[in-house]
């Protein structure tokens, strides 16, 4: 099977008034030491001993931590039980130093989504926050071949609602070909910057070929190509995780009586 048409076997198409339950999927961003919580205005940084605690607490639960493209493989399958997706976005460099270890230690993959037009730079369109190096096309690589799955999250970091048609194919085919070009297989997933989205961004993704796509809090978008998240930040301790998790299932069920 060609790496074109592979990734199209990972989730069910969309379909009009169709909104199949969610699975559940964590997003983070940065692992990184902080103290200050003027260090994190956005609210998007935990510390290594904070994530560690989280997949602990994951993996105290029975449950497991894997990439949403391996995720979505074993809902297919029948075989998702117990498992929950895991998400870091931006691509950034601390994922490398300190998200990956943790993972192997618990035996977890997650998706991470990168920007491959900013190759080794920073996050300019963060403007309150520190600066927080990118990963360079060498460690994007080091990513895949330990066995973690590479998203596109775009090329810039731009809102694509708000693109022009051309600028929107750069950001969905453009990225995703430089994905290719970068670790050698065409990317399955992509990743909504700042979760923005309308009908027009998820008809696009969907046409460049990707099998899925997370966003944060799609509303009546959800589905295949625009799966919702649940932000985990370095408050979330074993009882706001339960918490989380109750919510999650409370609005699965909610949406399966609309459906």
């Amino acid at each position: 099977m060609s790496a074109d048409t592979e990734p199209a076997a990972l989730a069910a198409p969309d379909r009009p008034g169709r909104r199949p339950a969610a699975p559940w999927v964590f997003m983070y961003h940065s692992v990184a030491e902080f103290t200050d919580p003027a260090e994190d205005p956005y609210g998007i940084t935990v510390t290594p001993t904070a994530l560690e605690a989280q997949l602990r607490w994951l993996d105290s639960r029975r449950l497991r931590g894997v990439s949403v493209g391996e995720l979505l493989r074993a809902r297919a399958a029948g075989r998702a039980a117990g498992l929950v997706g895991l998400t870091f976005d931006d691509g950034y460099t601390d994922f490398l130093t300190h998200a990956l270890p943790l993972l192997r230690q618990y035996e977890f993959t997650a998706t991470l989504f990168v920007l491959p037009g900013r190759l080794g730079v920073d996050n300019v369109w963060d403007p309150l926050g520190p600066r927080k190096s990118l990963l360079t096309a060498e460690g994007i690589r080091a990513v895949a071949e330990a066995g973690q799955e590479i998203g596109s999250h775009g090329l810039l970091h731009q809102h694509l609602n708000t693109c022009a048609d051309a600028v929107l194919q750069q950001e969905l085919r453009g990225s995703r070909e430089l994905l290719r070009e970068l670790t050698g297989t065409l990317p399955a997933g992509f990743c909504y910057p700042y979760g923005t989205i309308d009908r027009r961004v998820v008809a696009a993704t969907r046409a460049a070929g990707y099998s899925y796509a997370c966003a944060i809090a799609p509303g009546r978008l959800a589905g295949p190509h625009a799966m919702p998240r649940t932000h985990i930040s370095q408050a979330d301790g074993p009882g706001r995780l339960r918490i989380k998790q109750l919510r999650h299932r409370a609005r699965e069920l909610r949406r399966a009586v609309l459906r």
